[in-house]
């Protein structure tokens, strides 16, 4: 027991050694030799230790002229190391903190980019998979991040790969709203059927979904025996779509 003791208290000496230490390496830099230090280590993708040098920048120097630029480079670090849970409220503090800031825009853009990356998995495990009941509350995220940036700073010069990934994450939350139109149109739940096919219509429109989205509700509304719902549906897929597969299964 007495040699135990011995041993808890020198590994908790040496830790306390090592924390210091750990801080005490940033006592003679500069704010502006910690920041270069972190862009150094985030070039070198070494963003373990960029981190590490932009959080003691923003703890040392919370009020200083790098108190922002320690915040970004954190975002970034956080992005590019893949721990998105740190991210996300990193990014969510500089938009509280700085709503005015030039660098706004990247922001925005690394919410979306985050969430966006987090949907991977997602989409790689699920997508191929019909399920009603999947969690799509990044996607959606990532959407509306992208939405922003795009709406409000058009000039951004993230604003083209925001577009391309909104076109992707429209085409994937459109094709989940069909996964569900399916699923309820299978149960004879034609309503929810016909419900989930018109998000497709109002809010993804211009997407490869739509066809097929008219197709359900058309065969909804002729379960449910509403047949000018019915009709009229049936004339916006045939205009729209002329020569769509769904004209001729549907008689």
């Amino acid at each position: 027991m007495k040699k135990l003791a011995i041993f808890l208290i020198v590994a908790f000496l040496l830790s306390g050694c090592n924390s210091n230490s750990k801080e005490d390496r940033y006592n003679n830099l500069s704010a502006n030799e910690i920041y270069n230090q972190g862009v150094k280590h985030a070039r070198k993708k070494h963003f373990d230790k960029a981190i590490e040098d932009f959080e003691a920048l923003e703890s040392r120097y919370p009020f200083g002229e790098y108190a922002d630029k320690a915040q970004l480079g954190a975002i970034y670090s956080y992005y590019a190391n893949d721990d998105y849970p740190s991210a996300l409220p990193a990014i969510e503090r500089f938009l509280r903190m700085y709503p005015r800031h030039p660098a706004v825009d990247y922001a925005y853009y690394m919410k979306g980019l985050t969430h966006y990356s987090e949907t991977q998995g997602f989409v790689t495990n699920y997508l191929p998979i019909e399920r009603a009941d999947r969690d799509i509350t990044s996607l959606k995220k990532s959407l509306q991040a992208f939405q922003i940036l795009t709406t409000r700073y058009p000039q951004s010069i993230y604003v083209m790969d925001a577009e391309q990934r909104m076109i992707y994450l429209r085409n994937v939350l459109a094709e989940n709203e069909l996964f569900a139109a399916r699923f309820y149109l299978n149960k004879g739940a034609y309503l929810a059927a016909a419900n989930r096919a018109s998000i497709v219509i109002t809010q993804f429109d211009r997407t490869p979904s739509m066809a097929q989205a008219l197709f359900i509700m058309i065969q909804a509304y002729r379960k449910l025996e509403l047949y000018d719902l019915a009709n009229d549906t049936y004339r916006v897929l045939a205009f729209n779509y002329p020569d769509s597969i769904y004209l001729n299964e549907l008689g």
